[in-house]
């Protein structure tokens, strides 16, 4: 009896030993042509709740920074992170939008009601010259949305002239009158919006026809090529990919786009989940439901592949994020939600996904910016807080037009009752001054992770890194605590002869840089 206790005690022991080896990582060479885009961390501000009106556009009388009625402590956050696109006026509001209600004196612009977002009305005083100002301020590509659902050809024809044309036609006239003598040279052009659904309820098959109409009236101006980009995919739905590109030339389109949420709950119809109130299964739900982006992008770029081998074409996803029931006691209509340090790990964990389909996805768009899903920054009239997603932001600009690293390694489970999903996700990229960077995920709520990455061919000497994590994965930052989930310098990675030695605490995101 003595002797089965024995061998037990020994079984478990190695068990256990086995249980604790390092995960074994290699970061292989890259190829030089295949860098990560900038514009796979761009952002999405919609005429929706408290995005525009309240949040980057305030009151006169609002006592924080301004320049005109642009609130500027929010810009200067966003400069930090170097936010390389932003997609506006929509969304849904894109295709109810006609843009010369928002252009010339603010008093004499048309209002409407805006009846997507909560039935409001709108004063058209944050137009098209409003947000051209915002998108210089910010250093970031404007990304235009135009009205396919209930616009013209005429009228979305009539918005690139304005913007883009130098001659003097009664356009270009008008927008010099209206204090812009140059062209603004706005290149980036969706063509429509989810036009499966709010966009207009249309087939795939009529849609194509519809956008190869208006993309034939989308000219080049001197200066300013277009990027035309097509309304894509909802989530798995393949046919409307295949009859885009079967359907579509490819010199007609420079993106294809895609929407895939995470919910919480995994349904639209009744409740989403909350944003702050969650258990470890629903936590362990929610994580799994993200990690469904990177077989949804597989998809679509081999549907891609198919019609465009040489890859000519982007893949946008340009909108995506966690969506949870709003907070109690707000306007259903206006999508306001917390942000938790579960979102900063979908967030990590969807950017590494794109980091690894960089060969196809060029483009993406978190909804939204400010105040509306899974926002970067919350306000409360002179408050305003950075959430943790923010800081998945700040921690992953360094992947910016980086060239792509390939990464090798199996990644332990993460088992919740009969499901499990990988613990570890991660990507890496070296930058134009032979710097690595190495973003490394830990899902496990409970138990940390140690790595052995080897580097073949990569030449380094030192690593630092910031970790970002909390006691629970439920915290998030509130005006009176602003800081309670923040960034800290991580000092759990050293070299360990040829290899990195890393161990990732539970529940964190860590970047790493390697010099």
């Amino acid at each position: 009896m003595r002797f089965r206790h024995l061998a037990l005690g020994l079984l478990l022991t190695a068990t256990a030993a086995q249980a604790q080896q390092p995960v074994q990582l290699t970061v292989q060479p890259g190829n030089p042509k295949l860098i990560i885009s900038k514009h796979i961390q761009g952002h999405f501000a919609e005429h929706l709740g408290r995005c525009i009106y309240d949040g980057f556009w305030v009151d006169e009388k609002l006592n924080v920074p301004k320049q005109g009625r642009i609130r500027m402590d929010v810009v200067q956050a966003l400069q930090k992170i170097k936010v390389p696109n932003l997609r506006w006026p929509g969304g849904c509001f894109a295709d109810t939008y006609h843009w010369r209600d928002g252009v010339g004196p603010t008093a004499q612009r048309p209002k409407m009601l805006n009846l997507w977002w909560g039935d409001v009305v709108e004063d058209n005083s944050f137009g098209t010259h409003e947000f051209l100002e915002l998108c210089q301020l910010l250093g970031t590509e404007p990304y235009l949305a135009a009205n396919v659902g209930s616009g013209t050809v005429e009228e979305m024809a009539g918005w690139m002239e304005y913007l883009n044309a130098s001659h003097d036609t009664p356009l270009v006239l008008q927008r010099r009158q209206y204090g812009h003598p140059e062209p603004y040279k706005v290149s980036w052009w969706g063509i429509g919006n989810e036009s499966w659904g709010c966009g207009g309820n249309m087939t795939a098959e009529y849609y194509t026809d519809v956008y190869k109409r208006y993309a034939t009236f989308a000219h080049d101006y001197p200066g300013t090529k277009l990027k035309r980009i097509v309304s894509g995919a909802n989530g798995d739905d393949a046919h409307w990919t295949e009859t885009c590109m079967k359907q579509i030339p490819l010199n007609m389109m420079w993106g294809l786009t895609l929407h895939q949420y995470t919910l919480p709950t995994g349904s639209w119809t009744g409740s989403k989940g909350s944003a702050t109130q969650f258990d470890e299964q629903q936590y362990f739900n929610t994580l799994r439901n993200g990690l469904k982006m990177d077989q949804v992008v597989t998809r679509h770029a081999a549907i891609m592949d198919k019609y465009d081998p040489d890859k000519k074409v982007a893949l946008l996803v340009d909108e995506w994020g966690v969506w949870t029931d709003v907070e109690p006691g707000t306007n259903p209509g206006f999508l306001y939600q917390q942000n938790t340090l579960r979102d900063a790990l979908v967030a990590a964990s969807t950017l590494n996904i794109f980091n690894n389909h960089c060969d196809r996805v060029r483009g993406a768009n978190l909804a939204q910016a400010v105040n509306v899903l899974q926002a970067l920054v919350l306000t409360d009239k002179e408050k305003m807080l950075l959430t943790p997603t923010y800081h998945v932001f700040d921690l992953y600009q360094v992947h910016q037009d980086a060239e792509y690293l390939p990464l090798q390694f199996q990644s332990p489970d993460y088992v919740r009752g009969t499901e499990k999903i990988p613990a570890l996700n991660a990507s890496a990229s070296k930058d134009k001054t032979g710097t690595m960077h190495l973003s490394l995920v830990n899902l496990d709520p409970n138990k940390p992770l140690t790595l052995e990455a080897g580097l073949p061919g990569q030449s380094w000497k030192t690593v630092s890194g910031r970790v970002l994590t909390s006691a629970k994965v439920n915290d998030y930052n509130t005006f009176d605590k602003p800081n309670a989930v923040q960034l800290a310098d991580f000092k759990g990675a050293k070299r360990k002869g040829d290899k990195l030695s890393v161990t990732l605490p539970p529940k964190s995101v860590v970047v790493l840089a390697l010099n």
